[in-house]
């Protein structure tokens, strides 16, 4: 991943962060937040089942489609739950060193 790509991961990261503070009725966003954590993680449920889906059918545009979404969710379940990105970072990063240090 490029810098670009990251500082963007980033980028939409704040604008959900922003969307929960400051609430817009037009905001996609905020209406997800309002519906409440049950529908968050619907959300994010039903966008992996579609990835999986499309995986399994190969269908490449499908699949980046449906990836975007389940990324886009899980950010905002993220931060419904007061959680950020890097803190999953942090844990894949720890489980990579665990491991590397046991098979190292």
């Amino acid at each position: 991943m490029t810098d670009t790509e990251t500082a963007f991961l980033q980028e939409l990261e704040d604008i959900i962060h922003s969307r929960l503070n400051s609430p817009d009725d037009k905001s996609y966003t905020a209406s997800l937040v309002a519906s409440g954590s049950c529908r968050i993680a619907q959300k994010v449920g039903e966008e992996g089942v579609e990835l999986a889906l499309a995986a399994a059918a190969g269908d490449k545009k499908e699949i980046i489609d449906e990836a975007s979404d389940l990324v886009y969710h899980v950010l905002v379940l993220l931060a419904d739950q007061g959680l950020r990105l890097r803190d999953v970072c942090n844990c894949l990063k720890e489980r990579h060193d665990t491991r590397q240090s046991v098979s190292g």
